[in-house]
């Protein structure tokens, strides 16, 4: 007899994703970086957003991107950006959808359980400087 029960995993919440914010926030604090941030939930939609009054007006939609790109290639986008350059695996991904992805450090798929729950993206510092804000909120916030 096979076991079809499935294993619920529970999804990413508005106050995991407002404590995924405030954590992001709080580490570009620390280090003087003026940040957008984003977070999504794993079909891709907005779940959280705050750009600082001061950061630049485009990284409110690198974060998105950054964060979209994560939840939909479930990986950190700091792992894919070898990958698009000419002769990558993926080298014409960034092109061939309607909605842009953004390989560039910075979006990072949230798990629980192993299961991917969403992403979130930072957006407004030096590509290291966002991925270690969203890796560290992640953990924060969601553990390991």
């Amino acid at each position: 007899m096979t076991d079809t029960t499935a294993t619920t995993v529970r999804p990413l919440t508005t106050d995991e994703a407002d404590a995924l914010v405030t954590a992001a926030r709080r580490a570009a604090d620390e280090q003087g970086v003026r940040i957008a941030v984003t977070v999504l939930d794993a079909g891709g939609h907005l779940l959280a957003f705050r750009r600082d009054d001061r950061a630049v007006l485009i990284a409110g939609e690198t974060s998105t991107r950054k964060a979209f790109t994560a939840a939909q290639l479930d990986a950190p986008t700091a792992d894919l950006v070898e990958a698009v350059r000419p002769g990558g695996l993926f080298h014409t991904l960034p092109t061939a959808l309607d909605r842009p992805l953004l390989f560039i450090a910075g979006g990072v798929p949230l798990r629980r359980d192993g299961r991917l729950i969403g992403a979130i993206g930072v957006g407004g510092g030096a590509p290291d400087q966002d991925h270690g804000i969203a890796t560290g909120a992640a953990a924060a916030v969601l553990g390991g």
